[in-house]
């Protein structure tokens, strides 16, 4: 059994810096694939950023390239998405997602390849 938790969402300013945080829980032992993704209401969910388990390999969205950083703490079971220079465009919900996979470096992109969701995280960015 896999259960995700997130923690960090809040009401920023442009320009402010912010991390969220999903903590695994369950069969932690596995060797996951994980991912960022975000939501506007009424919009479907778009891909934010990627990691393989191995840490070596990950993949952003050309909207967030160079600002957002996808990271993970194995101790603590967590991985983090560390987001800087936030924009108003930045504003929606962020979900972590996860899937045990074989290949270690491997990072899925799309929403239908994850088996496992976290609860999801506001984010607000005022300008």
């Amino acid at each position: 059994q896999v259960h995700l938790t997130q923690s960090g969402g809040a009401l920023v300013q442009a320009g402010d810096s912010l991390r969220l945080s999903c903590t695994v829980s369950g069969h932690t032992s596995g060797t996951y694939a994980m991912g960022w993704f975000r939501q506007v209401p009424g919009k479907e969910r778009e891909f934010v950023a990627g990691m393989g388990w191995s840490g070596r390999n990950t993949a952003y969205a050309e909207s967030v390239k160079g600002r957002f950083t996808i990271s993970r703490d194995s101790t603590k079971h967590t991985v983090y998405l560390q987001m800087t220079s936030l924009k108003p465009e930045d504003t929606a919900v962020y979900y972590c997602a996860g899937k045990i996979v074989v290949d270690m470096t491997m990072i899925l992109r799309r929403e239908t390849e994850y088996t496992y969701w976290g609860q999801g995280t506001q984010v607000l960015v005022s300008s």
